[in-house]
């Protein structure tokens, strides 16, 4: 009995195996079989299985009947006796199929079998004589017949655009990246129970907004054909989020998609998954306690053991000294474009011609800081002109009290003590005005349904947008966002 193809297979091969498993599908039917039945019911999960067996002695057989349901992913054996590996998403266990215990036909069955198929299976837990944990098969079920051959499991799914592009077989081919996604959604799991136990209420604002705002960063647009009128995908949560602060709801989160019309990268992906929360009575510092303490708790909770210290305090810097530290460049010394483009050319930095005195910070941040932050790290403290929602520094002028958290050498969070001055926020997007109409396609948009809100009155507000994404590329050791997004965007295949 065969395992499967030695070396990959070719197009014009795959199409010959295509075509001899439809004509198994088709004699199946003929013979009043279904090779797509509606259901399988009674299924346990392997790892249950093997959990509860795990003392049997080699050699040792049970009476323990059990249910499971997976695809086939080897097979092996000879004679009147096959083994064949089945696999579901918590685990893989070993099927003994014979035939003086099945009977020919149902042996047969069992044989004819093909790589991919997916089946059902009842058996009786034994462990072999080699000491392998095994279902000893008293029937099969196919439940799916896999009409295309599964990747091959010598060499695996090699081409990262396959395996970005067509995710499913990725997942059949991969246990690391079923793992890694089964991760993702402890991640997921554990934020929400810590800001839950934490007096947090999850909601859910609008992603269809009339005008899109909280972040800088160009959207997406649509149009509503029957208000006719545009619509932007959000790039943020934020302005919704305080409005509920507004309305007293005092302690919001909320977990989902934004879009940003933007480049692809290994950190950016124009679809990401983002964490927002707010909570009154609070600012930027007891933000910046409870975002380590909730990666902390995460960590924990799906027992990361890489190489990110997340137990000690983490490192707190000033974004000037940061700047200052590595490229030597004193940005609140240089307060206009000119001077800090001097300066960074006479200290041989890149200066690119058309970027604003914010944009020129943002490309000292990025390039020269941003990358050397291994361990977290969190930058304090930033000049208004790059936070058009922070809250004025209550000591230092000039200032606005923002604090950016990195690992490994990515930024994973942005936090202020929230604006909630609504004349100063008024100026605030007097001034994004400005920038916009000097060619600034990612400046905020002026929100005037906003500043009523804050009219009402918004209390002392902390809030934090963490990228999710990010978060678990910090968590998994992966290298690029397209890692972890289930399906990231592509470029047209042809």
């Amino acid at each position: 009995m065969s395992d499967g193809p030695e070396e990959p297979i070719g197009e014009s091969r795959e199409e010959e195996l295509v075509a001899a498993r439809r004509e198994k599908a088709d004699a199946m039917r003929k013979q009043g079989g279904e090779p797509f039945p509606h259901s399988f019911e009674g299924v346990e999960a392997i790892a249950e299985l093997l959990t509860a067996h795990d003392g049997l002695a080699d050699g040792e057989e049970t009476e323990s009947k059990h249910r499971v349901a997976g695809r086939l992913a080897a097979r092996r054996g000879q004679g009147g006796a096959a083994f064949l590996d089945l696999y579901d998403r918590s685990g893989r266990i070993q099927l003994l199929a014979q035939t003086d215990h099945l009977g020919e036909e149902a042996f047969e069955a069992v044989r004819d079998l093909d790589l991919g198929d997916l089946i059902g299976v009842d058996g009786t837990a034994i462990r072999t004589k080699r000491g392998q944990l095994s279902l000893k098969v008293d029937a099969v079920t196919l439940l799916a017949k896999s009409l295309r051959p599964p990747p091959d499991k010598h060499h695996g799914l090699k081409d990262i655009e396959t395996r970005y592009r067509r995710r499913e077989l990725d997942l059949i081919a991969s246990e690391d990246a079923r793992d890694l996604f089964v991760t993702r959604a402890k991640v997921i799991t554990a934020i929400r129970g810590f800001l839950d136990r934490d007096g947090f209420i999850e909601v859910e604002t609008p992603v269809l907004q009339p005008l899109y705002g909280g972040a800088a960063a160009r959207p997406f647009t649509t149009h509503h054909n029957a208000l006719d009128r545009n619509f932007f995908l959000r790039i943020a949560t934020e302005l919704y989020l305080k409005r509920l602060i507004v309305g007293g709801l005092e302690r919001v989160y909320e977990l989902g998609k934004d879009f940003r019309n933007e480049g692809i990268s290994p950190k950016h992906n124009p679809e990401f998954t983002m964490l927002e929360w707010y909570e009154a009575y609070s600012d930027y510092m007891v933000i910046a306690s409870r975002l380590e303490d909730l990666v902390r708790h995460v960590a924990k909770e799906i027992d990361y053991d890489g190489e990110i210290d997340f137990d000690s305090p983490w490192q707190r810097e000033t974004l000037r000294d940061s700047i200052l530290s590595r490229c030597g460049v004193d940005i609140l010394a240089h307060r206009d474009r000119d001077s800090l483009a001097k300066e960074m050319e006479a200290r041989g930095l890149e200066v690119p011609k058309t970027d604003t005195w914010p944009q020129l910070v943002d490309e000292l941040l990025t390039k020269h800081v941003e990358p050397e932050l291994i361990q977290p790290t969190i930058l304090f403290d930033y000049p208004v002109e790059l936070s058009p929602f922070a809250k004025d520094h209550r000591s230092e002028p000039g200032l606005v009290e923002r604090f950016e958290a990195y690992a490994a050498g990515m930024e994973i969070s942005n936090a202020f003590s929230e604006l909630n001055d609504p004349d100063e926020q008024r100026r605030r997007f007097e001034s994004q005005r400005a920038d916009a109409a000097a060619g600034d396609e990612e400046a905020q948009p002026f929100d005037e349904s906003f500043l009523r809100a804050l009219e009402q009155g918004m209390p002392p507000t902390g809030g934090i947008g963490i990228g999710i994404d990010r978060l678990v590329m910090l968590l998994t050791g992966s290298k690029t966002i397209r890692e972890v997004v289930l399906f990231p965007a592509m470029r047209d295949e042809s």
